[in-house]
């Protein structure tokens, strides 16, 4: 019989002295570091928020390569008729960082415009369905960030930095909050089309945190996650033995090299593999969904399948305990020439295209929270990397615009019906800068909602205490119920 380390002494101790001691010499603090050896056995426990929380789940819907937010909701008149002149002077003080294509002449897209609901929300043709639920949305058009190159601006979104490294919102929400169903992921991401989103998993990583908190991508297509299905040969009781032998061995490592989370990552996802296969397929199987749901999503329609597809999946995942599903919007088919909403050229085309995928399924899915009775419990976040100007490029585009754009919020805690803040006569920057809303300010407000306080939600990395809006970020109470 081997003699037990002062480490295995200490990290058997509990929630005694052994773990406050054991707490001081591994990563972590803050939010957490009272019940870090507790934590190296079950890393995704469920914990306790800071304050009672709104929502239970968070539904991020990022669209990638950034829409004409003034195209969708933000209605200028102004912009109207000034088109085809060169922006005043006045529009373009403050405005410091060059755009790619130039400052070209004011652009009005041929948009149909229109109130809807008892909160007079501005819509446009480009979005009839969405329309339809503008009594639950509460829009933020004063949003801003900071670069104007897709990658840069992505990350910030996501992430709260310029450069890789730190943690995505969603992995520092199963940091904080852990698990509500121990057989799927506490963080999953989806998105739509062949191809893998723009920059990739680090906008889906845990950064500095440990590798367990990270995102788990579901895939498009009828087996979203690689290699879950057991091995034909192979039945449950042989891959029962395996799994346990290597939960051994690496058990054994694991007590020698505490500081490895990437081993404690690897004995968890083993095992939630396992369950997996069994609650995976079942969470992204729409075959039991009804003919009504599935045309509520867009289903039957080519142009939003894709997209419709994605959203239903989210929906299951939201109503079987998923924390934090970041959905990011692809190509509307496998063999569609358009895969975001970058429109530099021929915006007319790219967003009747990019709004068709999209509408009905955004709507059919608030719609669809609501009547099952989850909206109050799930927050839908309508977010992008940045806005586009309201000069065009290259005669019929936009480029990109970081100074004032629309974005929006519906669910529990949300204020709906509500707009905050607001952009100038011709859309191109924030109105009043002390309403300007910054992704710092954005994830501190989702946070909130969760029952998590931005300023208390922190881990000790490198001997600094992080935290997911790093040193900004305020919570927008004027958007809470």
């Amino acid at each position: 019989m081997t003699t037990p380390s002062r480490r295995d002494f200490l990290l058997k101790t509990g929630q005694g002295l052994g773990a406050a001691a054991i707490a001081g010499i591994l990563p972590g603090g803050g939010l957490l570091s009272s019940a870090y050896a507790s934590e190296l056995a079950d890393p995704l426990a469920p914990k306790q928020p800071h304050i009672p929380a709104k929502v239970k789940t968070v539904i991020w819907l990022h669209m990638n390569g950034a829409p004409s937010t003034l195209d969708l909701y933000d209605y200028k008149p102004d912009l109207i008729k000034l088109a085809g002149t060169a922006p005043p002077a006045s529009f373009m003080k403050g405005i410091k960082t060059s755009t790619q294509g130039g400052v070209g002449k004011l652009f009005a897209s041929d948009r149909k415009w229109k109130q809807h609901g008892e909160s007079g929300a501005w819509f446009s043709d480009l979005v009839p369905n969405i329309a339809t639920q503008a009594d639950k949305i509460a829009f933020i058009k004063s949003s801003v960030t900071v670069g104007a190159t897709h990658d840069i601006s992505i990350l910030k979104l996501n992430t709260g930095d310029l450069n890789p490294g730190r943690p995505s919102l969603g992995a520092w929400v199963s940091y904080a909050l852990g698990s509500a169903n121990p057989d799927l992921p506490p963080y999953v991401v989806l998105y739509n089309g062949k191809n893998e989103p723009r920059g990739g998993s680090v906008n889906w990583n845990s950064g500095f945190l440990p590798a367990v908190y990270q995102g788990t991508a579901f895939r498009p297509g009828s087996s979203p996650i690689l290699h879950l299905e057991r091995p034909e040969l192979r039945n449950a009781e042989q891959q029962r033995a395996s799994l346990d032998l290597l939960k051994r061995l690496n058990q054994g490592n694991a007590a020698r090299y505490p500081n490895d989370t990437e081993l404690r990552a690897r004995l968890r996802s083993y095992d939630l593999a396992d369950r997996m296969q069994v609650a995976a397929p079942d969470a992204v199987d729409l075959s039991k969904e009804t003919e009504l749901t599935k045309d509520m999503y867009g289903l039957n329609d080519p142009g939003s399948e894709s997209y419709g597809t994605t959203l239903l999946r989210a929906r299951r995942l939201a109503e079987r305990g998923v924390r934090f599903i970041q959905v990011v919007s692809g190509a509307p088919s496998e063999d569609a020439e358009l895969a975001s909403w970058d429109a530099h050229s021929d915006l007319e085309k790219n967003h009747r295209v990019m709004a068709r995928m999209v509408d009905k399924p955004i709507a059919g899915l608030l719609e669809d929270l609501k009547q099952r009775g989850l909206l109050d419990t799930t927050l839908v976040v309508w977010t992008s990397e940045f806005g586009r100007t309201s000069y065009g490029e290259s005669g019929d585009g936009r480029d990109h615009n970081p100074w004032g754009y629309t974005q929006w919020m519906a669910g529990g805690g949300v204020k709906a019906g509500t707009t905050f803040g607001e952009t100038d006569a011709i859309g191109l920057q924030v109105a009043d800068k002390d309403k300007a809303v910054d992704t710092y300010d954005l994830q501190a407000t989702v946070l909130q909602l969760l029952g998590l306080d931005h300023l208390k939600t922190t881990f000790l990395n490198n001997g600094r205490s992080e935290r997911p809006t790093v040193v900004y970020g305020k919570v927008i109470k004027e958007l809470l119920a």
